[in-house]
């Protein structure tokens, strides 16, 4: 399997079949992940150096129209306490980042009717004017093209959406009637169409989920070659369909955001919230194995535990923006620096 790895690392990708089998093994044997980190830490060290980038998290809303079956905050969840932020409670927020040291803010939220294009290029404009020397991500579903072009007008400048897997049966496993992996594929070509940095990605571990599906999503982000990658373990919810599934596994998530560098050197690639909702230090080994962002919750504290996309998810101590001095203190630890800086795609 090594062999493979070296393939891949060449710039070779294998056929689904043996892409297959180099993520099975990947998954089981320590030594193979352990080259495959070593691999990917020096292409994030070749792009980046020894800076890891922060972005601060504003969980905007958690009104959603859909009803995916993996997510905390479907519509179908009546348990939910719901909330959205107004501006005025988004401006404070980038102001507390932005004297914090963070120069990348994301507005997450469901797809929430309320935030129309006009509600949305309003808070983009405002945010900007506030901050122009600060980059603004958007994590906000699927919108129509015009709704994108609205956006990117206003002066967004990237967009995160993850397609959550490049397999359309299994993407029907996770998602009701009416969401299809076309419309998100589509929704993807239109903002890399517009100009966004683009970002997509996929939960590992997610019920249905195969090595065949993963060598998918893999052989995915080799053709479309996103600005951004969001890859993090699958959490169940205890009030969705998948509750009583299993979480997916830390080491496959690890591995295969090292195969993610190996294949995109330049990608941004967070170490997630969810890495580091199943192992203490998930954070940490994600940045070893080739992660180079991570994304504290700059969200008001009062809703930060009600933005639940899966259970037990972090939103304190490192997590917490306002605790960026540990987090400063635990990169160190494992040789990464925090850099004030937009930091854009290479």
């Amino acid at each position: 399997m090594k062999t493979l790895l070296e393939e891949v690392h060449n710039g070779t990708l294998p056929g689904t079949p043996a892409l297959a089998r180099l993520i099975a093994a990947g998954t089981a044997a320590a030594d193979l992940r352990a080259r495959a980190a070593a691999l990917a830490r020096a292409e994030t060290e070749r792009s980046f150096g020894d800076g890891v980038f922060i972005r601060g998290l504003i969980e905007v809303t958690n009104h959603c129209r859909n009803d995916c079956y993996y997510c905390g905050i479907r519509r179908s969840n009546r348990a939910a306490d719901r909330y959205r932020l107004t501006k005025e409670r988004a401006l404070a927020c980038c102001a507390e980042g932005h004297a914090l040291g963070f120069r990348t803010f994301v507005l997450q939220g469901g797809e929430d009717a309320h935030f129309t294009d006009g509600v949305l290029a309003d808070w983009i404009r405002a945010i900007k004017s506030a901050h122009p020397d600060c980059a603004l991500t958007l994590s906000l579903g699927e919108r129509s093209r015009e709704s994108y072009a609205a956006l990117f007008a206003a002066g967004a400048d990237r967009y995160l959406l993850r397609h959550e897997t490049a397999d359309g049966a299994h993407y029907a496993k996770l998602h009701p009637a009416g969401l299809t992996l076309e419309s998100r594929l589509r929704s993807l070509r239109d903002l890399r169409e517009i100009g966004f940095q683009t970002g997509c990605g996929f939960m590992v571990g997610s019920p249905g989920q195969t090595p065949e599906t993963l060598a998918e999503d893999l052989r995915f982000l080799s053709e479309f070659r996103p600005a951004m990658g969001g890859i993090g373990p699958f959490i169940p919810h205890a009030d969705t369909p998948f509750a009583d599934e299993p979480a997916g596994s830390v080491e496959q998530t690890l591995f295969l955001l090292s195969l993610v560098r190996i294949l995109l050197p330049g990608v941004l690639l967070p170490a997630t919230t969810a890495l580091g909702s199943l192992a203490a230090d998930g954070r940490e080994r994600g940045i070893l194995a080739g992660a180079n962002i991570v994304m504290p919750n700059l969200s008001p504290r009062d809703v930060r535990e009600k933005y639940m996309l899966y259970n037990n998810k972090l939103s304190s101590a490192a997590e917490a923006a306002e605790n960026l001095a540990d987090l400063e203190r635990r990169l160190q630890g494992i040789g990464r620096r925090i850099v004030v800086s937009r930091g854009d795609a290479h």
